[in-house]
């Protein structure tokens, strides 16, 4: 089993927040596709990381798993190519880990 795990900006790199229209489509999306979803959305979490020696770059973000027994790695590297592109990301995370349920 993997748990696939996406990490969405809640802001684009300007400040402006996204439309929480793209976010309800990109769950509808997956729970279309996987037939459920588990999102993270109350309590945003915070990313940060070095943009440069000097710099420390910081984002909130919602994470949304879903789960699913094949990887299907052509599926999931256009999805968050698409979503990259949505979201105006240069990189967009999006993990998978094995899992076993218990």
């Amino acid at each position: 089993m993997h748990l696939i795990q996406i990490l969405l900006p809640l802001y684009d790199n300007g400040g402006t927040p996204f439309p929480q229209e793209e976010f309800l489509r990109v769950r509808d999306e997956l729970a279309e596709r996987f037939g459920g979803i588990t999102t993270f959305v109350r309590s945003p979490a915070r990313g940060l990381w070095k943009g440069s020696p000097t710099t420390t770059v910081q984002d909130d973000i919602v994470i949304y798993e879903v789960m699913t027994e094949l990887l299907d790695r052509m599926w999931w590297r256009g999805y968050r190519q698409e979503l990259a592109e949505r979201f105006r990301q240069e990189v967009l995370i999006v993990r998978s880990s094995e899992v076993q349920l218990l």
